[in-house]
């Protein structure tokens, strides 16, 4: 396993239950640091719209709430869950809540944010829905600002192109 991949972090689901990302291992995935009060939060439900377009098994978003930017994340455990399921019927996974940036931050943020340890790119984020592209061998791939939509072109794009479902030009 290299040490430039994801795989080597372990998280906690909402119910307690500490699983390694491993799990995740020759998936595509969007990591996205969410908040349930914030100006962002209707982007759950584009998180959502985004795994349905994409609509392939070797995707998944990974949804990590964070109370980091303004104490937009005032829920703790199965209330955020439910949140997510009532308000904008997500079915990809929510974790546990987590710092996303300083000192306290989880060991897999500090990871995705500083380029000597992803060997790609340096970027902390700034806001809630922060959003981190991992290739299928679990290395970071690109980084979006919170602005952009998970939904929009220029991501399910470069989705598509990891996962090779690109239609083939003529």
């Amino acid at each position: 396993m290299s040490d430039k991949s994801i795989y080597q972090f372990e998280v906690q689901r909402l119910n307690g239950e500490t699983i390694s990302l491993s799990e995740y291992r020759n998936k595509v995935l969007l990591i996205v640091n969410t908040a349930s009060e914030c100006g962002f939060t209707p982007q759950l439900e584009n998180l959502e719209h985004l795994r349905q377009l994409v609509g392939s098994e070797d995707f998944e978003i990974l949804a990590f709430p964070s109370n980091d930017f303004g104490g937009q994340e005032p829920l703790e455990g199965s209330a955020i869950g439910k949140f997510c399921k009532m308000n904008f019927h997500t079915k990809y996974p929510v974790f546990d809540k987590i710092h996303v940036r300083g000192a306290k931050a989880h060991p897999l943020y500090k990871f995705l944010a500083a380029r000597r340890q992803n060997g790609r790119n340096s970027a902390s984020p700034r806001w809630n829905f922060h959003k981190y592209l991992i290739n299928r061998e679990g290395e970071v791939e690109d980084y979006y600002y919170p602005f952009t939509k998970p939904d929009s072109g220029r991501i399910v794009k470069r989705i598509q192109r990891l996962l090779d479902l690109m239609p083939v030009l003529q």
